[in-house]
């Protein structure tokens, strides 16, 4: 059986938590504790170590999944989440593009961990003043090549094709090496 660790990882309410809880066939093994900062409530809870959720793709293959803590204060858990990480997720609210920079910071620690495949999703598609996924590659400076995916975390489908477009990018990578 081959196991697959990806980190799903992003700012603060960029929908981490809830696009794992939404694919993981386990119960997701969740750290949230309730925010006291008012400056912060955006949501009740933040995640403060991590989240874990597993998919079993097929009898051979199982995709186990860790999400990040969003908070800059939690960010010391990053670099253990991401030992062996076969690949990553970079989850951006793009109805929240005063969080583009921090993502952009996200994107380029988690490059410098290891240089893994990744993909960038562009959540909450759903909402009426979410941006427009190639605006949102422009000010994101992503590549061309990167793959800047529509997602919207609370449909199965949409977090399904973001982490099959994922694993497609790590099969290929270890196809060539």
């Amino acid at each position: 059986m081959q196991t697959v660790k990806m980190v799903v990882t992003g700012p603060f309410s960029s929908g981490k938590t809830q696009f794992i809880q939404t694919v993981s066939e386990i119960d997701v093994v969740a750290t949230e504790r309730k925010i006291s900062s008012e400056s912060e409530r955006i949501k009740e809870t933040t995640t403060v170590a991590m989240d874990f959720g597993r998919i079993t793709v097929d009898d051979d293959l199982v995709l186990y999944l860790f999400g990040t803590p969003g908070q800059k204060r939690f960010d010391f858990m990053w670099e253990i989440l991401s030992e062996g990480m076969l690949g990553f997720v970079v989850m951006v609210d793009s109805s929240r593009p005063e969080t583009f920079r921090e993502a952009r910071r996200i994107l380029e620690t988690f490059r410098a961990y290891a240089p893994t495949p990744y993909v960038v999703t562009a959540n909450k598609q759903d909402l009426e003043d979410a941006w427009d996924p190639e605006d949102m590659r422009i000010a994101l400076r992503l590549a061309p090549e990167v793959k800047l995916l529509p997602c919207t975390a609370t449909n199965k489908e949409s977090v399904k094709n973001a982490l099959l477009e994922l694993l497609y990018s790590i099969l290929e990578r270890m196809e060539s090496d």
